[in-house]
């Protein structure tokens, strides 16, 4: 299997894409045609356990290079760090709606479901392809990634990991776990700036010639955590794969009935996986893209027009408060029809313009898969309070998002008075354990607004006897290892990396007996 450059120009081997991370275009690597997946291995996977699916499906793409039993071993290593029997259990809340939780991972993110694979994939790609350089993970992060690849990476032979966040756009919970990271090979650093200006300075560094030949100076390249690295992107595919066959298995469909899943969706990686899924075979009727008050996704589905001309706003669900969604980069090569020309103009449009618009033809593509809609803060919190008053289930704000976009995307289908009459499934992907946001997810559930994060922790279990994860209670006692702020500026960015590229190693702080 090779991949290309949503760009053009470029034609590569998939280990090869994952020691790259991107383009040397600055595009992003596609599979050169979408493998397929039948409805006999589908039949075989119902009895498989969540490892042998995700490798089953990264099979598709990376055993030419990585070897199909190499690729279980590490599935079956990688996910054996989450709790309980099942990655990426599917919960029923009423006869349509399902749950499917991907937060049970190290970080309590649905990142885990991924970054727990690509530390793998890295090492072993480095060895196919012969590199000898010490790679260098360069993430930006709304909050999340930053957490799942500086534990995913810790300690990793071979390996650097890098993180940049907004200084004031992530949760404390998020700062917290970054901040107290343990390892010889991490550096964490928040930027007075939002996620955007993080993410963008991250690209330009991957551009720099000059900051590049610096870093090879030092016996050191470059590589991506963040989805726009395929090696990311591709274990989150097997997940929808996963969900389907729990609803075929629990005889909630028979296979090859269609369902609908709803995505809470920043920078468009998780809801692209799906779509990747589709395009192996899945039957997926819609996909549905949850925006919140920073609706640029929404708008983009809605008009055809991605304008990021527009306020910013910092929210209750953070990991999503994005405007420049790259992965959307990957759709757009795929609905123009493969062409890397206009894909490239319209990614030029959007950094000198800020905005691009596609086609009458594109967007009827667009328009037979995906429904786009956001949720306010109201919307949100009402869709959590009234889901746990219903049903006794609680989740994170950013889960919200997309269950309240959920109801929207229902009162869309063909109704009989006021009853809906569609009963198709729809799976609804929680990306978050509620507890790393304990205070808006008590807001909404209690209406009850406490200012310390750990009170907010206590007071939610009382309200819903979710036991909350020991590496979250336990970081009340951890004490902050990284608590540099630098400028959003591309040079001290850069400075602070050189350095810890040379060896810099900010020292473990010493804890109070």
């Amino acid at each position: 299997m090779y991949f290309i450059s949503t760009r053009g120009g470029e034609k590569v081997t998939g280990a090869e894409a994952i020691v790259q991370g991107l383009a040397k275009d600055g595009g992003l690597y596609v599979p050169e045609k979408f493998p397929k997946i039948s409805a006999e291995e589908m039949e075989k996977m119902a009895d498989m356990s969540y490892p042998e699916r995700a490798a089953l499906v990264l099979g598709k793409y990376l055993a030419d290079d990585l070897g199909a039993d190499w690729l279980l071993e590490t599935c079956e290593k990688a996910y054996a760090s989450f709790e309980g029997d099942d990655p990426a259990p599917l919960v029923k809340v009423n006869e349509y709606l399902y749950v499917l939780e991907l937060f049970h991972g190290p970080t309590c993110a649905f990142k885990d479901m991924a970054l727990q694979v690509l530390p793998y994939l890295m090492k072993k790609s480095c060895e196919v392809t012969g590199s000898q350089d010490e790679i260098l993970i360069l993430a930006a992060t709304s909050g999340d990634t930053g957490k799942a690849a500086l534990a995913g990476f810790k300690d990793v032979p071979g390996t650097k990991v890098a993180v940049f966040f907004p200084d004031e756009g992530v949760a404390k919970m998020q700062r917290l776990q970054m901040c107290v990271q343990e390892g010889n090979n991490v550096y964490v650093a928040a930027v007075k700036g939002n996620f955007d200006d993080c993410q963008r300075a991250v690209k330009r560094l991957y551009a720099d010639e000059e900051f590049n030949a610096k870093l090879k100076e030092r016996g050191t390249r470059i590589s991506s955590a963040n989805s726009m690295n395929f090696g990311r992107l591709a274990p989150q595919i097997a997940y929808y794969f996963s969900a389907y066959l729990d609803l075929v298995t629990s005889n909630q469909i028979k296979q090859g009935d269609a369902i609908d899943f709803v995505v809470p969706t920043g920078n468009f990686g998780d809801i692209l996986a799906g779509w990747y899924a589709k395009q192996m075979g899945l039957p997926v009727r819609k996909l549905v893209c949850a925006s919140n008050r920073n609706k640029v996704l929404a708008d983009f589905f809605n008009k055809g027009t991605y304008d990021v001309k527009r306020a910013f706003h910092r929210t209750m669900s953070p990991s999503m408060d994005i405007l420049v969604s790259s992965n959307l980069e990957r759709l757009l090569f795929e609905i123009s029809g493969r062409n890397a020309k206009i894909t490239a103009k319209r990614m030029a449009d959007l950094a000198e313009k800020k905005e691009y618009s596609i086609t009458e033809k594109e967007k009827a593509i667009l328009d037979a898969q995906f429904f786009g809609g956001f949720a306010s803060e109201d919307d949100m919190i009402e869709a959590m309070y009234e889901t746990f008053d219903e049903y006794g289930y609680a989740m994170d704000t950013h889960t919200g998002v997309a269950l309240a976009v959920c109801d929207q995307y229902r009162n869309t289908l063909e109704k009989d008075d006021d009853e809906i009459l569609d009963k198709t499934p729809i799976v609804v992907l929680s990306t978050a354990n509620p507890y790393k946001f304990p205070q808006d997810v008590l807001y909404a559930l209690s209406g009850n607004d406490v200012k310390d994060s750990f009170k907010g922790i206590k007071r939610l279990h009382l309200l819903t006897a979710m036991k909350p994860p020991k590496s979250l209670t336990e970081l009340r006692y951890r004490p902050v290892r990284f608590k540099t702020v630098v400028e959003n500026d591309l040079q001290a960015m850069a400075e602070g990396i050189l350095k810890f590229a040379e060896g810099e190693i900010v020292p473990e702080p010493t804890v109070k007996k």
